[in-house]
């Protein structure tokens, strides 16, 4: 007999939704390799919830997991995971162009409010000059991160899924119809093997000898600033509708800013470069007047894409008993609750439904990479 009906390779989020979608119907194991699920990218995020985020590929995910996130059933919380901050998408005059295509790519499935220089001014105080319009997305909501993750591994655990840290997988083969994989504290063996590792995720596909789909995990930077004056209460989160930053409002006065770099690494723990805290800090300087006072934390994740950047999910067309939930890019914790939902159904074998039901799971088959 197997250990396991599925063994799902990560406990970061994508696992961990996985876990908690697929454990009341099936005898489910979950490895990690780290001493604590979500260690790495789920860890590490910058903890907001934007229907636009990823583009309009990804928005059906993100939509459809928001009423979820706001008021999850009460077996999963007795609050929700979001608090409302919006998200305001700024331009220059030379970007107007950028600014037209995002309200015609997204208009007609999010509120979207355009916004003049005055309204700008009035949403971030000692703005600089040169930002002179922009558009605003009020649905846009920070994210509880540590909270949603924890719900979902609570949910897999309660439903009867074993979560194993600290074994990472070190090789896998298929035999008799069951995978057997090799981890440090022995081999375990189960029918369907689940690629949720992230970062590692082409790593693992080659540790089973599956050929890999070409994703490629990208560094992304944040610091923590303290500044004079100290973010406004208000202060939505703020990004640059050309892509070089953004900044929102963290804790106790506190903000969190990025320079929205893509830098393509190993898969590895991730540390930030001191060059793209310098690139954060100068682009920061030329939106706003605030003086910055301490550069108090800094940080990097890992973002993961598959060549297309939607993510992948069903089973590999070479090898059918090896599932692919990957590839989430920075995406993966604001689209957990459908995308595991959708994930769950093309394992299972059933009709996407529930918060899922009517997304086409076709764009993100792994079938799209096999020429």
């Amino acid at each position: 007999m197997s250990d396991a009906d599925v063994l799902i390779v990560g406990g970061g989020i994508a696992g961990a939704s996985l876990a908690a979608e697929l454990a009341p119907f099936l005898r489910v194991l979950l490895i990690e390799a780290e001493d604590q699920p979500g260690y790495h990218s789920t860890g590490r995020s910058a903890a907001f919830w934007d229907e636009s985020y990823g583009g309009p590929g990804v928005q059906p995910l993100t939509t459809a997991s928001g009423a979820w996130l706001r008021a999850p059933p009460p077996e999963v919380s007795e609050h929700g995971f979001l608090g409302d901050c919006g998200a305001l998408y700024m331009g220059r005059a030379e970007d107007v162009a950028l600014t037209d295509a995002y309200e015609a790519t997204f208009g007609g499935a999010i509120a979207l409010q355009r916004l003049d220089r005055a309204a700008l001014e009035r949403r971030v105080p000692g703005l600089d000059p040169r930002w002179t319009h922009g558009v605003f997305e009020a649905s846009c909501a920070d994210i509880d991160v540590g909270g949603v993750h924890g719900a979902f591994l609570r949910l897999a655990r309660r439903a009867g899924a074993a979560i194993l840290p600290s074994r990472p997988l070190q090789a896998a083969e298929r035999r008799d119809g069951l995978w057997h994989v090799r981890t440090p504290g022995g081999t375990l063996t189960a029918a369907t093997l689940v690629n949720a590792a992230g970062a590692w995720a082409d790593r693992v596909a080659e540790a089973c000898g599956v050929i890999p789909v070409g994703i490629v995990p990208y560094r992304r930077t944040v610091v923590q600033l303290r500044t004079d004056p100290a973010p406004p209460a208000v202060l939505p989160l703020v990004l640059d509708i050309s892509g070089t930053f953004y900044f929102k409002r963290e804790g106790s006065g506190r903000l969190w800013l990025s320079p929205h770099d893509e830098t393509p690494s190993d898969p590895l723990d991730a540390a930030p470069e001191e060059l793209d805290v310098a690139i954060a800090i100068d682009r920061f300087q030329g939106v706003v007047d605030w003086r910055i006072d301490a550069v108090e934390r800094k940080w990097a994740g890992l973002r993961s894409f598959a060549p297309d950047r939607l993510p992948v999910y069903g089973f590999d067309p070479g090898e059918p008993g090896f599932f692919w939930c990957a590839g989430q890019g920075g995406f993966g914790i604001q689209t957990a609750p459908a995308a595991a939902r959708l994930a769950a159904s093309l394992l299972l074998g059933r009709v996407p439904d529930g918060i899922a039901e009517g997304i086409d799971p076709a764009p993100f088959s792994p079938k799209r990479f096999a020429a």
